[in-house]
């Protein structure tokens, strides 16, 4: 069963996870940190960032995104690329040499997911994954009927992604069909997952990947496969979740020594 952490506002809950974080770069400043996109990892990147101000050194550690848009150029604003670049490269002064997105371009698009697997692997693993989840279920962007053996490959977004992430753009036409994605096995290879839920908008998606069957028509709930997973959420987030008195009963009497 993953651990779930209830923090009272999302900004609390970057706080917990940023701190972890910042003990595991103390000690292994050549840590690897799976790094994901969208408005839900902010509050990490935000308080890792103030520690960086503080005298964290993070320019020996690398980091590898989850997923990057075909076709839309590493300028664009909203390319993942320079997603990761804004909010977390220059947040907490990673090295960008040491930073990894999976290649979008056009050009070679067929070999895209065998290169960032090549590239995960050379890394030695990623030691910490931050995870979303979306509204369909997916995480990275691995959509619904995704294989919980998946590797990094090309996938096509469901239209009600699509419609989620149109609020980063000019217009729903502007959002790209498809992406390079890290595949769920991929996902699962890193030591720790850290998975990040806020609002009651993704309160059925995260019910059902934490307490709910495991099958691919629900792609978090791939989570439940992996034997060292901390689910971080908001109140309005964990609303759904039948067994929350037990969460609540746990993390009060969680030994101190366990960690994150």
């Amino acid at each position: 069963m993953a651990e779930i952490v209830l923090a009272s506002t999302k900004e609390a809950a970057g706080e917990v996870v940023a701190s972890h974080i910042a003990g595991l770069v103390a000690g292994n400043p050549e840590t690897v940190l799976g790094v994901a996109t969208g408005s839900t990892p902010l509050p990490v990147y935000e308080a890792l960032g103030a520690r960086a101000r503080d005298g964290l050194d993070f320019s020996r550690v690398s980091a590898y995104a989850l997923d990057e848009y075909v076709g839309l150029p590493v300028e664009h604003p909203e390319s993942y690329r320079s997603v990761i670049t804004k909010e977390f490269v220059e947040a907490v002064g990673a090295d960008p040499s040491r930073v990894h997105v999976p290649d979008g371009s056009l050009e070679r698009i067929e070999t895209a997911g065998e290169r960032y697997e090549a590239l995960l692997a050379a890394s030695g693993g990623v030691d910490l994954q931050i995870l979303g989840i979306g509204t369909t279920g997916h995480i990275g962007f691995n959509e619904p009927g995704s294989s919980f053996g998946s590797l990094t490959r090309v996938k096509t977004l469901t239209e009600q992604t699509r419609i989620d992430n149109a609020r980063f753009f000019d217009s729903l036409d502007e959002v790209p069909i498809h992406c390079v994605t890290q595949g769920l096995g991929t996902i699962l290879r890193a030591k720790h997952l850290v998975l990040l839920a806020f609002g009651e908008g993704k309160a059925e998606a995260l019910a059902a990947s934490v307490e709910g069957p495991v099958s691919s028509s629900m792609p978090g709930s791939a989570i439940q496969l992996h034997p060292h997973v901390t689910v971080v959420v908001d109140d309005a987030a964990a609303s759904r979740l039948k067994h929350l008195d037990y969460y609540r009963w746990a993390a009060d009497h969680k030994p101190a020594w366990q960690g994150l």
